[in-house]
């Protein structure tokens, strides 16, 4: 039954109709959206099943299993429009309803104005069903007018959008593709998500992967953005040292110098050009990496001189209070009292180099002499500085005293640049010291903190002036005090200004503190365990951090691959990228250590070994307080024989004193007895004087004779010495 032809002789009642010309308008501009937002996801699922077609045939040339049969060249404008019909969950099935395919896109809407037809009617009018085999799809580069998308009135068959069965023999579809979950609306979202400005200079992070590795995806950061720091985290053996050293490599080449320490010594072969493989090329060619072997400028640097590298040291002033503590398992009462001890040495003038200079020192306020000032200090008990004391102690006997000295380490050295321009990446050896994971957690801190304090502001830079690695980083935040996590979140908070981008590597993000994953712009997300409750419950609070995706994350995060992650990072816009299933590029370099004779030939040539080398002991707060210790015992030894001197001379004068008051009793009793026997004799002398009676001369009477005999004189000498005890003996 045909329609009634309409009468040309009757009026056009619509010439007239504003409301139906403005009605017409719309339709004609809402068709034009349709056909342009039809023509970008044809060719959205072109280049997907183009680069999925790609990927294939890489795979199976790794796999040693025949190619897909190419289509041959074709012979006219008409057949260099066509490609081979995509399978699979990538592009739309041949022959599907053209309102399938506009549902998806954003922004349109399914009812036009004042009675319009529907969206997907309109979509049929465009898109007729194609009747000849000249209306294959279009490829995602066209380069001709044949293989153009179509327009709202096409001219010619050979422009027309693909949408029916091939039928010639010669543009068999390729073999099914692994399905991935992402639809090509999600590719394309992501594929723009990471396409940055020409001039924005970017680090490759590797491919999409859907199933398998989408080439023309590629996952990039921007180089400005790498100073908004970071975080690498998953399960051991899941590849995140390899991504490390990815990252190391092109930061390197691009001028940036790099700090990280190698943990398992394993990161050394960035100093070594890499081994090339039939298996690495086949993946580095599935994702578009150009592989080549190549090796990065790399110092090497050992922590105390415990292995190769060059010394690092550092003296315990320099390292503080906050951090020592961290290292001592002190509490936050020790902590503080452990902060008075430091004011202590500074104000008297105390500098402390080593352990032993804080043991010194700490031995002085506990001691007899120090007891003082150990009390005009206040709020240091001397069983809190003793504690402290025992815990430097057992310190200093495990062998930890060697990383405190000089000279001291000045961080600067690790912001330089080789001749030609290559930024050089510094290593810290720490297998010596793996023993001792919260000491040498905490070094990193401490050049963290030092570059902090020395470098100036710089604002956003078009790329940082280095970028520090912090490995086993849940080795820093465990057990951590109150203070030692303010003070970790404002470095990483302020340090961005100064042009320093800060990447943690852990095995989990609820490792890393909330206030410090909050300072984060780029995660590269490994795979993780769930094996116990606890892991199930980190895994789920993990998935809640990421943004919205196409990915069930709690499951994909338990199947990614070696080598694969899921990546969001910060645009140069300052927005966070689409979340992306990754398959990450290869290092250029070795990927197992550097042989120890090429890590020795390397220090011995390095510039900075005649620097930091030898260590010094200059005079410090032990030798300070030894002299004055020295100088206390030398004046209470001379004040002790001062005194046992004036003691020895006073005993001897009064026992001089004595001996001459003995004598004068002596003489005086000796002088008193020959008086007396003076006058005895004088007395008889005068009594026999009288009884002669002669004038001549008398002579001696047998008496005088007797008395003036010298053995008379002796036996009265010796009676009057008995008598009175004046005989000398």
């Amino acid at each position: 039954m045909t329609a009634a032809a309409p009468d040309p002789s009757a009026p056009d009642s619509t010439a007239t109709d504003p409301a139906v010309a403005a009605a017409e308008a719309e339709l004609a501009r809402l068709r034009a959206e349709a056909d342009a937002a039809e023509a970008q996801l044809k060719a959205a699922q072109a280049r997907a099943a183009l680069a999925a077609a790609e990927a294939a045939a890489a795979k199976a040339k790794a796999s040693g299993a025949p190619a897909p049969t190419r289509p041959p060249a074709p012979s006219s404008s008409e057949d260099r429009g066509r490609i081979e019909e995509p399978s699979g969950d990538i592009a739309p099935q041949p022959g599907a309803d053209a309102q399938s395919r506009t549902a998806a896109i954003p922004g349109e809407t399914t009812q036009g104005p004042a009675g319009a037809p529907t969206e997907a009617e309109r979509t049929r009018e465009q898109s007729p069903e194609p009747t000849s085999s000249a209306t294959q799809p279009a490829t995602a580069e066209p380069t001709s007018s044949a293989a153009q998308p179509a327009t709202a009135e096409p001219t010619s068959s050979a422009a027309q959008p693909a949408t029916a069965e091939p039928t010639s023999s010669a543009t068999q579809p390729s073999p099914p593709i692994e399905p991935g979950p992402l639809t090509p609306e999600d590719i394309q979202k992501i594929t723009l998500g990471y396409t940055f400005e020409a001039s924005t200079s970017t680090l490759d992070l590797g491919a999409l992967l859907n199933g398998d590795p989408v080439p023309s995806a590629q996952i990039r950061i921007p180089l400005g953005m790498m100073n908004r720091h970071g975080l690498v985290a998953g399960a051991t053996g899941t590849g995140k040292t390899r991504t490390l050293q990815g990252l190391a490599e092109q930061l390197a080449a691009k001028g940036v110098p790099v700090f990280a320490a190698d943990i398992k010594g394993d990161l050394s072969g960035v100093a070594t050009p890499g081994e090339p493989s039939e298996k690495l090329l086949a993946r580095t060619r599935a994702i578009g990496q150009d592989w080549k072997p190549e090796a990065s400028v790399t110092e090497y640097f050992a922590l105390g001189g415990v292995g190769k590298g060059v010394p690092v040291r550092a003296t315990v002033s320099g390292f503080g209070p906050l951090l020592l503590s961290k290292v001592l398992g002190l509490n936050a009462t020790q902590e503080s009292s452990l902060g008075l001890v430091f004011h202590y040495a500074d104000a008297n003038g105390l500098a402390l180099v080593d352990l032993s200079d804080l043991r010194a020192v700490l031995t002085h306020l506990t001691s007899d002499e120090g007891k003082a000032e150990l009390k005009e200090l206040g709020g240091l008990s001397a069983a809190t500085a003793g504690v402290i004391l025992r815990e430097l102690i057992t310190f200093a006997d495990a062998g930890a005293d060697v990383f405190f000295g000089e000279p001291e380490f000045d961080v600067a050295d690790f912001i330089r640049t080789a001749p030609d321009g290559r930024g050089i990446i510094s290593l810290l050896e720490v297998p010596g010291v793996i023993d001792k994971p919260e000491l040498f957690s905490t070094f990193l801190m401490y050049l963290l903190a030092e570059l902090f304090e020395i470098l100036p502001e710089v604002g956003d830079a078009d790329k940082p002036k280095l970028v520090f690695f912090f490995d086993e980083a849940h080795l820093l935040f465990k057990d951590a005090s109150k203070d030692f996590l303010s003070a970790i979140v404002q470095t990483v908070r302020l340090i961005r200004s100064k042009g320093v981008g800060v990447f943690f590597v852990t095995q989990t993000p609820k490792d890393v503190p909330s206030d410090v994953l909050a300072q984060l712009g780029s995660r590269v997300q490994h795979a993780l365990r769930a094996f116990t409750p606890d892991d199930a419950k980190a895994l789920r609070a993990t998935v809640g951090t990421y943004p919205k995706s196409g990915y069930d994350l709690e499951r994909v995060l338990q199947e990614l691959g070696t080598g694969e992650a899921i990546v969001t990072v910060m645009s140069e816009k300052g927005a966070p990228t689409p979340v992306a299933w990754t398959r990450l590029r290869a290092p250029q370099g070795l990927m197992s250590p550097t042989p120890d004779p090429a890590i020795e030939a390397a220090v011995k040539a390095s510039p900075l070994l005649a620097k930091y080398g030898t260590s010094i002991d200059r005079e410090s707060a032990r030798e300070i307080l030894t002299a004055k210790m020295r100088a206390a015992d030398d004046a209470a030894a001379a004040e002790q024989a001062e005194l046992a001197k004036a003691k020895a001379d006073a005993e001897y004068s009064r026992q001089k004193a004595a001996i001459d008051k003995q004598q004068a009793a002596a003489d005086k009793a000796s002088a008193a007895a020959e008086k007396k026997a003076q006058q005895e004799y004088e007395r008889l002398l005068k009594k026999t004087a009288g009884t002669t009676r002669t004038s001549r001369s008398p002579g001696k009477s047998p008496i005088e004779q007797i008395l003036n005999s010298k053995s008379t004189q002796t036996i009265l000498g010796g009676v009057i010495r008995g008598i009175f005890g004046t005989g000398r003996r």
